[in-house]
């Protein structure tokens, strides 16, 4: 099988499980060498242990993504380690629930602080290096965020998720304009509910059934639902797409419920 992604290095925010371990091994697949970046450093270090010991490379970094002050030298410790960074995927993120009159400050900051200032000043410093480095000469500079379908609907008592998840999506249109002309692509993928850590205990119960039963396809995705538009956005064929945002929900988002 060929692997489309030999010789690049990628790095992956919020790498220690859910989706972001799921893009790591994605990655790893496909022959990339894996820059796993997560909070929890023991579960980011078990995992570049598992990609090394299906015969890829990776190695593991904690990073909380929430100082944004320390991203930008977090990634200069990861090209010092493993060559020209060439993918960034921004995949961190936290929920921000809360009814608006009852959200405190600190949690509205800390949405916006991890969703959306975040994905933006990695990409600001990811770019640095690619335009450095020779990567984004070479047109292989790929900045995929992942936002979410809050950043396309309403969802009821998560304001604050829907609106950090927006600046996202804004982000990403407004640094690929930017950047059109420097050989790095910014696009983004928008999933709609798939069962992580974070949300598995609503799903059995009566809430959660009740939203399950509104979905048209009354349904959870799953993450390899995501994997054919993710390296599409990482790899060689997005030489040509840049500043999209691919919605892939299921029809999640879809008026009239089900």
């Amino acid at each position: 099988m060929e692997r489309s992604l030999e010789g690049q290095v990628a790095v992956v925010t919020g790498a220690s499980g859910g989706l972001g371990a799921h893009f790591a091994r994605l990655l790893s697949r496909q022959g990339a060498t894996v820059a796993l970046t997560a909070r929890r450093l023991d579960r980011g270090e078990a995992l570049a242990g598992e990609l090394a010991g299906a015969g890829g490379r990776a190695m593991a970094l904690r990073l909380d993504v929430a100082d944004a002050e320390s991203i930008g030298p977090a990634l200069d410790e990861i090209e010092a380690a493993l060559g020209p960074i060439s993918i960034l995927v921004n995949n961190a993120g936290v929920g921000g629930e809360g009814m608006a009159l009852d959200v405190s400050v600190a949690d509205l900051r800390n949405a916006f602080a991890v969703n959306a200032i975040a994905p933006f000043v990695a990409a600001r410093e990811a770019a640095r290096l690619m335009l450095s480095s020779g990567v984004a000469e070479r047109g292989e500079g790929r900045i995929l965020n992942i936002a979410s379908i809050a950043s396309q609907t309403v969802l009821p008592g998560l304001g604050a998720y829907c609106g950090s998840k927006a600046a996202v999506a804004m982000i990403t249109r407004s640094l690929a304009r930017e950047w059109a002309r420097r050989g790095i692509a910014v696009n983004a993928l928008a999933p709609g509910y798939i069962e992580t850590d974070i949300n598995a205990a609503w799903w059995p119960t009566e809430g959660g059934q009740r939203q399950l039963k509104g979905f048209p396809r009354r349904r959870l995705m799953q993450e390899s639902d995501l994997d054919a538009a993710f390296l599409l956005l990482v790899g060689p064929a997005a030489a040509a797409i840049t500043g999209t945002l691919i919605v892939i929900d299921d029809g999640q988002s879809l008026p009239g419920g089900g």
